[in-house]
């Protein structure tokens, strides 16, 4: 049996919390249910990618319930106790204080190679924008601005790069050459562009990272789906699985893509997407101590084109691919850095651009 399966059965569970989350809480005497709710289930024979939120009712002292959102997100290959580590790390230097926060890390296995941690109560931006919440939207794109630069403003000085493959375009799992050779393999009339693409955009970042020492600490992983409103003042953000240090330009870049890309499939109107595009960008400007020159727009722009790429690259390549979503972001980076765009899609010439 796949050991992860440990984590959906619920006497495995309990026992499992008995001994690792209730010493943490002394407010609380005991734990009265736990309600195991998958989010994301790839269980195969001995691999495994799992989040799993564990609705949690505890008892205080005085014997009432409370209820606690506890998760845990574990992978049988990719490195999980660095975002772990990268968490821990915001924790302690404070960074939950405030209107713009962070989950709670509680502990790492090495068992399942996954860590557990208290989740955010609320709804993600992504989320809202399916729902049109127009005032909701600018709000909490407002916030996420302030968010990334009080992330960016964090002193780097002795701090470890918890993920250093992902500090880089060339070595950002799955790899820029397992992606082109799968690419080559499905897509093969995209392989030439999609090289070109890449090479333009790595080659970029080599030549700022080669004349310029300074890093700082980034997210990474800079989307919708990562905001989470959690009250009329307050936000999270989530998952710092590719936390790293890096060109805090990429933080930026890619949540601007991706705000572009998913804004534009849940809203008919790309004047509001533009709006928030710009509602982001300058409450950067407004809360960020970094002054943002014509070169760092320039690094932006470049970021948000590879973000646009992997995009694409990601629902072409998918267990189940949907190329028909690829088109956009595809179409997008190629014009922006002027390569001709292929009119086919994939083998037979299926859809034309």
């Amino acid at each position: 049996m796949n050991k992860i399966l440990n984590l959906f059965d619920s006497t495995y569970v309990r026992d499992l919390f008995n001994r690792q989350i209730l010493p943490l809480y002394p407010d609380f005497k005991a734990i009265k249910e736990i309600k195991i709710l998958p989010v994301k289930k790839n269980v195969w024979e001995t691999t495994y990618h799992v989040v799993i939120e564990f609705a949690t009712t505890f008892l205080n002292h005085g014997g009432e319930a409370v209820e606690l959102p506890i998760y845990c997100t574990a992978h049988s290959s990719e490195p999980r106790k660095n975002s772990f580590e990268a968490l821990q790390f915001l924790w302690q230097i404070g960074f939950d204080q405030g209107d713009l926060v962070i989950p709670h890390p509680l502990f790492f296995s090495d068992y399942f190679n996954g860590y557990f941690y208290r989740g955010v109560k609320g709804q993600t931006l992504y989320y809202y924008l399916g729902k049109k919440n127009y005032e909701v939207i600018e709000d909490v794109v407002a916030k996420t601005g302030a968010w990334f630069a009080k992330l960016h403003s964090t002193p780097t000085s002795g701090v470890k790069n918890f993920n250093p493959e992902n500090s880089r375009i060339e070595t950002v799992i799955p790899g820029l050459k397992n992606v082109l050779e799968k690419i080559n393999r499905v897509y093969p009339s995209y392989y030439e562009p999609c090289k070109k693409i890449y090479e333009i955009i790595d080659q970029k970042e080599k030549t700022y990272f080669a004349n310029n020492e300074k890093r700082y600490l980034i997210h990474g992983d800079a989307h919708a789906k990562n905001i989470i409103k959690m009250s009329e003042d307050k936000i999270a953000v989530i998952d710092f699985t590719d936390m790293c240090l890096a060109d805090y330009t990429r933080d930026l870049g890619s949540f601007l893509q991706q705000l572009n890309f998913m804004g534009s499939e849940k809203i008919n109107s790309p004047s509001f997407v533009e709006k928030i595009k710009t509602i982001f960008f300058d409450s950067y400007l407004l809360h960020s101590k970094i002054k943002i020159d014509d070169y760092a727009k320039a690094r932006i722009d470049n970021y948000y084109n590879w973000t646009a790429l992997r995009t694409a690259t990601f629902f072409m390549l998918r267990d189940q691919p949907e190329p028909e979503r690829a088109r956009e972001p595809l179409i997008e980076v190629c014009k922006n850095l002027k390569i001709l765009v292929p009119r086919d899609f994939g083998e037979g010439g299926k859809t034309n651009f």
